[in-house]
């Protein structure tokens, strides 16, 4: 059994007002309320660290991370290890939305070291699962399929629903990306059961998305359209900028491979848009993919293509995107095949 979802990254008196569904907007302004009236270096990271979570949350990276600085320094002067654990964490998760992942490795590190030495578990596991994800989009499975593994069973130990959806979804996103899409639906499916059981509207919206990509692969393009569909809703409801914009993506993707190039465009420029304004550079890269690829099945010259791709696998390999540097070569293949 799983208890409700929570956010710890809410502490103090912020635990009392806000949630895992509250809204970034009000997340924002009751934290900027609670930074101005803190009365002590405590109080003051952790009004930081929300300020932090809402910025990322609504694609404003400079003021995200002025604030986990802010936040870290705070509860260093606190002396607070568990705090500076929680912004280390929170700078970490910043860095690899904006494709910095070797900065996101050292910080999600530093904050695992931080929240161990403590004893601060749910930090310990935050920070984890950040390495875990780090890992993953790099596509590097086989170094990180047992932290995943890890970090499932802890969720299951302590019944925490949001850790257990992400820990499943992270392994069925492995599951998809080597082929067994069964296993990856079936994965998908039971994280969308434990969110909406759970009460987690981001945890739901982020399984739904997974569910419909892997629908999608298995040629059931209305059904995979109308659960993104039914995840937008949730992504506009809580103003999650970063996940409507992958929702987006996936509907470039699924669109795509129902041959509804021109569609997939509108998709694809959409969510490039979003992550543009946003600083999501691994986003930006993937819409700009799918976007070329779109254009190119529409009659684009196949020389402009070539040299879109040629730009975008040196974007890949700059940040360390394995999976995404794949994609480009097999659609090179594809282009001088044809």
């Amino acid at each position: 059994m799983y208890g409700k979802a929570f956010a710890p990254e809410y502490q103090g008196a912020l635990s009392a007002s806000l949630t895992v569904n509250s809204s970034y907007d009000e997340v924002l302004a009751t934290a900027e309320r609670a930074r101005r009236d803190a009365g002590s270096d405590l109080e003051a990271a952790r009004a930081a660290l929300a300020l932090a979570e809402a910025g990322r949350r609504l694609g404003r990276a400079a003021q995200a991370g002025a604030a986990w600085r802010d936040s870290y320094r705070c509860a260093r002067r606190a002396g607070d290890p568990a705090g500076m654990a929680w912004a280390l964490w929170s700078g970490g998760t910043l860095a690899r939305q904006c494709g910095s992942l070797p900065l996101a490795r050292r910080l999600l590190s530093a904050a695992v070291a931080f929240a161990d030495a403590c004893g601060e578990r749910l930090a310990h596991g935050y920070a984890l699962a950040g390495l875990a994800e780090t890992g993953r989009i790099q596509g590097d499975y086989a170094a990180v399929a047992d932290l995943h593994e890890q970090l499932l069973h802890e969720a299951r130990a302590h019944g925490e629903s949001r850790h257990m959806v992400w820990a499943m979804s992270g392994i069925a996103q492995m599951h998809r990306n080597t082929g067994d899409h069964h296993k990856a639906l079936e994965l998908f499916t039971e994280c969308v059961r434990i969110a909406s059981e759970a009460d987690d509207a981001r945890g739901r919206a982020w399984s739904l998305r997974g569910m419909a990509d892997v629908l999608s692969l298995r040629g059931d393009t209305d059904r995979a359209l109308a659960l993104l569909s039914e995840a937008e809703v949730v992504c506009r409801d809580l103003e999650l900028a970063g996940a409507l914009a992958y929702n987006h993506k996936m509907r470039g993707n699924v669109l795509f491979r129902a041959a509804r190039y021109e569609q997939a465009c509108t998709a694809y420029t959409c969510a490039l848009r979003a992550f543009r304004e946003m600083n999501e550079a691994r986003g930006t890269a993937l819409a700009r993919l799918g976007l070329a690829k779109a254009r190119s099945r529409r009659g684009r010259a196949p020389a402009a293509t070539l040299t879109e791709l040629a730009e975008l696998e040196r974007e890949f390999e700059r940040i360390g995107l394995r999976q995404a540097r794949q994609s480009v070569v097999a659609f090179r293949s594809e282009l001088a095949a044809a």
